[in-house]
Parts: C-alpha cells; sequence; structure tokens
C-alpha cells in the first residue's frame, strides 16, 4: 500500500515538473516571438523612413504635412471665393471711376488730356478684363495618360503618370499641369503652360491700372480725406450745439449722404488701388525676373540647388531652358515678327505659346538668330 503512495507521489512530482518545464518554454518562446516581431517592426518602420537624402528640409517638410494638406484644401474650396472677390473688388473701382471721376474729368480737364483718360483707361480696363478671363477659364495644360504616347519621361510617383520635363504635380488640383509655375487661389486655376503668359498680363497691366488710379486721384484723395475730416468736425460741433441749443443758436450744416459717400468712394478707390498696386507690383517683379531667366517659380527653387550641388563640385550650372534675357520674353510672349509687340502684346491675343509642353525644342524665333549667315 504504502509502495504504490510513494510511486503515485513520484508520478505525481514528474507531472508537475513537465508541467512547469512546458509553462516555462511557453513563456520563452512568447518572449522570443516578442522580440521577433519588435525587430521585425523595428525593420520596417527604418526601411519606410530611411531615405540617402534626408536633410533638414526634408523633415521640415515630412512636420508641415498636416498644414500643406489643410493649406490646399482650404485653397481649392475657397478659390470660388477669391475670384468672386476679385471681380467684386474691381467692378467697384470701375464703378467708382465712371459715377464719381469720370464727370469731374469732364467738366475740368482740357480736351486733350480727356482723350488721354478715355483712351487710356479703356485700354487698360480692356485688357485686365480679357487677360484675366483667359486666365480663369484657359486650362494650364496637362500631360496624357498613355505612355506610349511620350518617351523619355518620368512617371509622377502621385497620379502614377507619366511626367514630361518641366510638369510638376499639383496637390490642389491632384493632377499634374506642364510646365507649372504655382497654383493661384485668385484665378483657382494653375498657372502652366498655356495660360502663364495670362496671368503675367493680367498682373502686369492691373498693377498699371492701380498705379493710373493712384496718381490720377492723388489731388481728389486729399481733398477728399479733408473733407472727411471736417464732416467729423463739424458732426462733432452739431452734437455740442444740440446739447447746449438755446434760441439764439443755430446748429451747424450738415453734409449730404451724396456728398459723404462720394468722399468716402474717392478714399477707398485710392486706398485700395495704391495698395493693390504694391503689393502686386512686387509680385509682378518676381515673375518678371524669372521670365528674364527662363525659369517658373517651382523651377527657381530646383535650380538654386542644383546650382549649389555643382558649385560644390567645381562646376557651373546652367539652365538648359533659357535662351537669354531677350530671347526668353519673346518666347514666353510668342513674339515670332516686330509687329506682334503690337498684334501680340500691346492688344489682346489668344494666341497659344511656343511648344506644347510635352517637349521644348528650340522655338523659331530663336532659332532664326542663332542661324549663321552664309558667306556671298
Amino acid at each position: 500500500m504504502r509502495s504504490r503512495q510513494r510511486m503515485f507521489a513520484a508520478v505525481m512530482r514528474l507531472l508537475l515538473k513537465c508541467l512547469r518545464l512546458g509553462q516555462r518554454r511557453r513563456r520563452f518562446k512568447l518572449v522570443r516571438q516578442a522580440e521577433q516581431l519588435w525587430h521585425y517592426g523595428h525593420l520596417c518602420l527604418r526601411s519606410l523612413l530611411y531615405n540617402s537624402f534626408t536633410n533638414g528640409d526634408v523633415v521640415l517638410d515630412s512636420l508641415f504635412e498636416p498644414v500643406y494638406w489643410l493649406v490646399d484644401h482650404v485653397t481649392r474650396w475657397f478659390g470660388v471665393v477669391f475670384v468672386a472677390l476679385v471681380i467684386g473688388l474691381t467692378s467697384s473701382i470701375v464703378a467708382i471711376v465712371y459715377i464719381c471721376l469720370l464727370p469731374l474729368i469732364l467738366q475740368t480737364y482740357t480736351p486733350a488730356w480727356i482723350c488721354w483718360h478715355l483712351a487710356y483707361g479703356h485700354w487698360n480696363l480692356i485688357m485686365i478684363v480679357f487677360h484675366y478671363y483667359m486666365a480663369i477659364t484657359t486650362s494650364p495644360g496637362h500631360p496624357p495618360q498613355a505612355k506610349d504616347d511620350l518617351t523619355g519621361v518620368s512617371i509622377c510617383r502621385k497620379c502614377i503618370a507619366p511626367k514630361p520635363a518641366r510638369t510638376h504635380h499639383c496637390s490642389i488640383c491632384n493632377r499634374c499641369v506642364l510646365k507649372m509655375d504655382h497654383h493661384c487661389p485668385w484665378l483657382n486655376n494653375c498657372v502652366g503652360h498655356y495660360n502663364h503668359r495670362y496671368f503675367f498680363s493680367f498682373c502686369l497691366f492691373m498693377t498699371m491700372g492701380c498705379i493710373y488710379c493712384s496718381i490720377s486721384g492723388w489731388e481728389m484723395f486729399r481733398d477728399a480725406y479733408a473733407a472727411i475730416e471736417r464732416m467729423k468736425l463739424l458732426e462733432k460741433e452739431r452734437l455740442q450745439v444740440a446739447a447746449n441749443q438755446t434760441y439764439y443758436q443755430t446748429p451747424p450744416p450738415t453734409f449730404s449722404f451724396r456728398q459723404r459717400a462720394f468722399h468716402k468712394s474717392v478714399v477707398y478707390l485710392w486706398v485700395l488701388c495704391s495698395s493693390v498696386a504694391l503689393a502686386l507690383g512686387a509680385l509682378t517683379l518676381w515673375h518678371a525676373a524669372l521670365i528674364t531667366r527662363g525659369e517658373t517659380s517651382i523651377e527657381r527653387h530646383i535650380n538654386k540647388k542644383e546650382k549649389q550641388r555643382l558649385q560644390k563640385k567645381g562646376k557651373i550650372f546652367r539652365n538648359p531652358y533659357s535662351y537669354g534675357s531677350w530671347d526668353n520674353w519673346k518666347v514666353f510672349l510668342g513674339v515670332d515678327v516686330p509687329r506682334h509687340w503690337l498684334t501680340r502684346v500691346l492688344l489682346p491675343s489668344p494666341h497659344l505659346p511656343h511648344g506644347t509642353g510635352l517637349s521644348w525644342d528650340l522655338p523659331r524665333c530663336v532659332m532664326e538668330q542663332r542661324t549663321p549667315l552664309l558667306a556671298i
């Protein structure tokens, strides 16, 4: 009996040892699996974030990616509001000029000055309206989706489509744009190959129009501002007289609603035109400098980094899309013959730019100048 009990106790002890050993093995196996998962996750994270070209700019762009996303979506939804704002402000200035300033010009100026103001003002207005309409309605140009149509192009990593030279992806339009300069919220459209000239011409003529209104209305602005200050002073005196009025005192005369509206409209016109002339004039000069160098806003940053990279190697960077300052302007404006300066620059013209935006061959106007003359 005792021998059976001893045998049973020995078997039970053996089973307990096996169970403990199994539990230890299972724990060790779980620990090993957890360590393997940790190392695998760490390796995947490093493989996703690893980039041999990573620098401070890349890290900063990654940190600001949520801000970029928010700005892109706000710009996309508020583009129509910005366009309506441009049209509303421009229309208000034109209405003030016709209602308030034009009658004064016709009454006080000489016939020669009247002809000048009428001719220049209406020409400038036509150029502004034409180029703004063309800039917002003309597509900037997009590359074809079929890769067979293009040779020697890269692939856009965002839309997985062919990406020709000078083409960039617009995160707001969510597609690639030929010769993209930037996305303009005031146009609710991208500025690219086919509407770049319209955008710059609109900025130029709008700046000229604002400068013209500011210079022409300077004297009227001074008189209107002085009249408004006089209105405020008389209104204050009228309130004081009304508070202490006696039978021997009469309140000072008040200005009519038409007079108040006239003076405030002149002040509003001059302040708005001067502000737009300063802001838009700076933007126009910046784009004029880019056109002179044969670059876009995006290419300016790319070429700057490429120039710094080649300087470290002792090499000189040359922009392959620049043909010289004068030729760059001729190519941008589409001037092939001298008469085009009148018909295509000083008058509204819907002519297409040089090239298709898919390839960048030497323009005809540049080839004719660079072709050597044969000796007779």
